[in-house]
């Protein structure tokens, strides 16, 4: 790679997405544009991710397919269809709430996608933290902690049932405030880069913004497979909540590969799609085998109460 494109990649690829894909979808969305524009934005962003994680990648084999790319194509069709139909689905259920709700309408549209971010992260947090915590959430949440290697498409890498849980979470407050459709479309495409970018396999850099920003240098840690070690770093958009809750990690000489991630307490979790769909109703689909010993903490590393 020419010394050019390196620092191209590393420093300009996540303003690209986050500023670049999320606000031509917001001008698209605020000018009332088909929704079909939406979906074209989605696939330059997984395009744009599987070029960065291929011209910079942190881990070079985390880029060759450990069985699992059909498996994960799947689980990203289902879920990103799940999260369109909950857009679509929004006239029909504010109907169902009295009132205009108290949505500030008038605000410029981006500050109302600011703000639909913001609220959409904190019912998603929680959820994400509870989730670690009560034994029948981590059944379901188990899916997405089954990965052993870190790529863009990981990121809707989740069970449906807990996908639809951390939506409903995250969208709720949003129903009842009266959020507009425009705005819940353009919040649909957010989520969707940011899953990419918190989970991408490129070797890019935010500076400070790391310790504010849920991006892919803090949530490797979330996916470190022992239990309790891997309980940080909750957010999804930011890391706001994770400083108040007291679960924000970040080690700078931490380094990861496919021997730090999954689950210790499951390494044979199934990896097959339909498999996956079955395992949280199976008797031994609560992974409470006793979790293989992890290796000496670095400094940054906090334990915590062991997942269920």
């Amino acid at each position: 790679m020419s010394t050019i494109a390196r620092p191209l990649i590393r420093y300009g690829y996540a303003p690209l997405l986050l500023l670049g894909i999320n606000g031509a979808g917001i001008a698209l969305a605020a000018s009332g544009a088909n929704k079909a524009w939406l979906l074209a934005l989605l696939v330059t962003a997984i395009a744009l991710s599987f070029a960065a994680e291929r011209l910079l990648p942190y881990r070079s084999v985390w880029n060759s397919s450990h069985g699992d790319v059909g498996r994960d194509t799947a689980h990203t069709f289902v879920n990103e269809t799940l999260i369109l139909a909950s857009v679509a689905a929004i006239p029909a259920l504010a109907a169902l709430v009295p009132g205009d709700g108290i949505w500030p309408t008038s605000w410029p549209f981006a500050v109302q996608v600011l703000i639909a971010i913001l609220v959409a992260d904190f019912g998603i947090t929680l959820t994400h933290y509870a989730s670690h915590k009560v034994g029948v959430l981590w059944r379901f949440h188990a899916v997405h902690h089954s990965v052993t290697r870190f790529y863009g498409l990981n990121g809707l890498m989740k069970h449906p049932l807990h996908q639809t849980l951390e939506m409903t979470a995250g969208v709720t407050p949003l129903l009842l405030a009266g959020i507009p459709v425009p705005v819940a479309s353009a919040l649909s495409l957010a989520v969707a880069v940011q899953l990419l970018l918190q989970h991408s396999n490129a070797d890019y850099r935010v500076g400070p913004l790391k310790y504010v920003l849920a991006l892919n240098e803090g949530h490797r840690f979330h996916h470190l497979k022992w239990a309790g070690i891997g309980d940080v770093n909750f957010g999804l958009f930011t890391l706001i909540w994770d400083h108040l809750l007291r679960t924000h990690t970040y080690d700078p000489s931490r380094q990861f590969s496919s021997a730090d991630l999954g689950m210790a307490a499951k390494p044979d979790y199934p990896v097959g799609y339909l498999a996956q769909l079955a395992e949280p109703f199976t008797r031994h689909g609560a992974c409470t085998s006793p979790p293989a010993t992890p290796p000496t903490p670095r400094r940054s590393t906090v334990a915590r109460t062991p997942s269920s």
